[in-house]
């Protein structure tokens, strides 16, 4: 018999379907070049279809990274507050996701991540569109200082993701997470708005893409 052509119809793959092509058009073209339609066609289905599983483009990336967690949430609570603590808050947030029912999905984000070149890709544009354009304005940080900032605080908890969850290397991993709160914040708190000597006037500019 011949193979059907066209788009398939609504079945329990359709989903699976249209993740599997979200990871290789957003790994080809990057978030900004991935567009609904071409994510629809490379499944086989309508875009309807699409927007029906997953609402938007957002989300559907966030389902496609299998991500623990929306960061747009994290950064707003982060934001959300004193200043001088959002060092401390956004250590404490991202622990107690990390120790909740999302942490497993986080670990294999990380592997994923260093698994090979498309994989690296893909969580390259989770960190700039969904990280790095929502904290720079969000934290009022600016396009000159703030994509470094960023990056630099995003580099500390991946490291403390990586040795407490995915080597599991002790102390650390068992380590009580206000210990970590108490000795992470303030390093955290340095980079996203603490002062920085001699860094912004030895390097160029980094702006969000």
């Amino acid at each position: 018999m011949a193979r059907r052509t066209g788009r398939r119809p609504g079945n329990p793959d359709t989903r699976e379907s249209i993740l599997a092509s979200a990871r290789e058009t957003f790994a080809e073209k990057g978030y900004d070049g991935a567009s609904i339609r071409a994510i629809a066609t490379g499944a086989g289905v309508d875009p309807a279809l699409v927007h029906h599983y997953f609402g938007t483009k957002d989300k559907l990336f966030l389902a496609a990274m299998r991500a623990p967690l929306d960061p747009a949430e994290l950064i707003d609570a982060a934001a959300d507050g004193d200043r001088a603590e959002v060092g401390t808050r956004f250590v404490r947030l991202f622990l107690r996701i990390w120790d909740g029912p999302g942490g497993a999905a986080g670990v294999a984000l990380l592997r994923s991540a260093v698994g090979a070149e498309w994989t690296t890709t893909l969580f390259r544009e989770f960190v700039v569109t969904q990280i790095l354009r929502r904290a720079v304005p969000k934290l009022g940080l600016g396009d000159e200082q703030g994509p470094l900032r960023i990056t630099l605080a995003a580099s500390q908890m991946v490291g403390i993701a990586m040795a407490r969850y995915v080597i599991k290397v002790e102390p650390l991993a068992s380590a009580p997470s206000e210990v970590i709160v108490a000795a992470v914040g303030p390093s955290v708190q340095r980079y996203l708005v603490g002062d920085l000597p001699g860094v912004f006037d030895q390097s160029e500019p980094s702006r969000v893409r």
